[in-house]
């Protein structure tokens, strides 16, 4: 993590904050993405958005859905569609359990975070999640006030 921070290349493009709300999250894996030329122009100047996307594995692919990428203005022509389905790229053996886990298990693939990592490359980190009920919401919304509560506590007493 400390090496992501440093590298000039690495930059979050959008981030899935409620996420980790509405789901709890058992693992995440980091996945590519394929983007036309222009998505990846956008992409750069930082107008996207994951937060009512989600991954699914159709036909022995996993493709992302409903993720927004603002359109680019220089590209009249050869521009990109919005809102289309992009493919995202797995290994067979992790596309495998995915299809295991959201088949067998009840899960859900939510993207988390969408990036370009150290080498400049689009990146997307999505997590096997398991949707959370609104007794679970409330126990985190509860613990995260106390935790920030204990940190004025202990600072006013230090």
């Amino acid at each position: 993590m400390a090496n992501e921070k440093t590298n000039p290349n690495y930059k979050v493009i959008a981030e899935n904050r409620r996420a980790r709300y509405d789901y709890a999250i058992e693992e995440d894996l980091e996945c590519g993405i394929v983007l036309e030329g222009s998505e990846v122009k956008s992409l750069r100047e930082g107008g996207s958005n994951v937060a009512e996307s989600y991954a699914t594995v159709d036909d022995g692919e996993l493709w992302l859905v409903n993720s927004y990428i603002a359109p680019y203005d220089q590209a009249k022509t050869f521009g990109h569609e919005e809102r289309r389905r992009r493919k995202l790229l797995v290994s067979r053996k992790e596309l495998a359990r995915l299809w295991q886990a959201t088949a067998r298990k009840g899960m859900t693939l939510v993207p988390l975070v969408l990036y370009f990592n150290h080498r400049g490359i689009a990146k997307l980190k999505i997590g096997i999640a398991k949707g959370k009920k609104t007794v679970d919401k409330r126990d985190t919304s509860a613990k995260r006030d106390w935790n920030r509560q204990k940190q004025r506590l202990l600072k006013q007493g230090g």
